[in-house]
């Protein structure tokens, strides 16, 4: 029997991409929108009704879910947004929403849910990182803030749930072609001078970046297959270039900081 799997963040991107996808191989899916009458009629699972942020909303959810179902096999957590900037210039208001997002939502969500996995003694919970949870590339440091925390929680977290049989993983995606750049938040902070010349470089770096992802498929590839696996990894980089990203940075940091250094000074 297909498992029922939940996917927080349904509307768009790799979660839609991936709902769509696992309804077709026979899975009951479940997606969230915070406005699911948006998109009800144009997908062929069940939308309701999530908004991360709100602890009210999550409730409700999570009494509804299971009206519609009895048995929840797998969590994807893959709601959440993209704040960009430089640091400095970032208001601490914008970076702490970006935490409330896509580390607190997050978290909330899961631990909602765990008291029916372990009461069933069984379930499985992936999670959408980000490589920028990994490292930690300029114009991205509240993005990728958030998602080092999001990393920090669920290596731990994976520990304590091992004896009710619930399995953790992260997925951390390198750029990818969905609409997260497109929906990203721009620091809106007054520009401080110092930086005019290094800003202008670092968002044609990012720009360049995006112009150049690859697509999708290859992490609906791996969230699919983490998803059927008995045992899968924890930590699940998905990209041509993650394996020379990390390498470079755990076994040859010099060239990486140099790397990411000429990326920056030759992208403008």
């Amino acid at each position: 029997m297909k498992k029922t799997v939940l996917i927080t963040g349904a509307s768009s991107g790799f979660g839609l991409m991936l709902a769509n996808k696992l309804h077709r191989e026979g899975y009951t899916v479940i997606g969230t929108s915070r406005q699911p009458e948006k998109y009800a009629r144009n997908v062929p699972f069940k939308m309701l009704r999530l908004d991360i942020d709100d602890d009210n909303s999550i409730r409700s959810f999570t009494q509804e879910l299971f009206t519609h179902i009895r048995h929840l096999d797998v969590l994807i957590n893959n709601a959440g947004y993209m704040v960009t900037g430089i640091a400095e210039e970032t208001p601490v208001e914008v970076g702490r929403q970006q935490f409330e997002t896509n580390f607190w939502g997050t978290v909330k969500v899961t631990n909602a849910l765990l008291p029916y996995f372990r009461k069933q003694k069984s379930g499985q919970i992936i999670t959408v990182s980000s490589i920028v949870g990994l490292i930690g590339p300029p114009n991205l440091s509240y993005y990728s803030a958030s998602k080092h925390a999001v990393e920090g929680y669920f290596k731990a977290l994976r520990f304590e749930l091992n004896d009710f049989n619930i399995k953790v993983s992260m997925v951390e995606p390198v750029w990818f072609k969905t609409k997260l750049a497109e929906n990203s938040v721009l620091s809106t902070g007054s520009n401080i001078t110092d930086y005019d010349n290094y800003r202008k470089q670092v968002r044609a770096a990012t720009q360049k970046g995006i112009d150049g992802a690859e697509a999708p498929d290859a992490v609906i590839c791996t969230i699919s297959k983490i998803i059927e696996t008995k045992e899968p990894k924890f930590s699940n980089p998905v990209g041509k270039m993650t394996g020379m990203i990390l390498f470079l940075q755990n076994y040859a940091p010099k060239m990486f900081e140099g790397s990411i250094l000429k990326s920056v000074k030759t992208a403008a």
